[in-house]
């Protein structure tokens, strides 16, 4: 059985084809920058809220069974570790959040082009694999009937 292949559909969705439902593709890209920004901003509040109860559980300890001055050192560093961690979460959660703003408004950020681009190639491939799992069947709907 010969196998046809269409030539003259496009390999990639086209302007057209996501701009027919404009809205079900905004709900998608505020639902990612949502969950994007609000799971970085979860894990900065998260951290923070770790190093505040860890140094406030080691003070007492370290005051207690060390000299003064190793106690203090280690609380100046847990505290800087601990805010330049939670602020680094922040400037990532804010960025991320940025970023997915500009694309969704369309301002074309950096690395857009290659978002679009594997967004277009996967799916091609999902498409090929439908078109191959759609003549598989016929394949052997046609077998089985002979």
């Amino acid at each position: 059985m010969a196998m046809t292949v269409d030539h003259h559909r496009p390999q990639h969705l086209s302007h057209h084809e996501t701009s027919r439902n404009p809205l079900a593709h905004q709900v998608v890209k505020t639902a990612t920058a949502v969950t994007a920004g609000g799971s970085l901003l979860v894990v900065s509040g998260l951290t923070l809220a770790a190093t505040v109860i860890a140094l406030t559980m080691a003070t007492p300890l370290l005051v207690l069974f060390s000299p003064v001055l190793v106690p203090a050192a280690l609380t100046v560093f847990l505290l800087v570790t601990g805010f330049l961690i939670s602020g680094g979460f922040g400037v990532a959660a804010v960025s991320v959040l940025s970023w997915i703003y500009r694309y969704v408004t369309g301002k074309h950020p950096v690395g857009a082009d290659s978002l679009d681009q594997a967004k277009n190639t996967l799916a091609g491939k999902a498409r090929e694999m439908k078109d191959k799992a759609e003549q598989f069947g016929q394949h052997n709907v046609q077998g089985g009937n002979q």
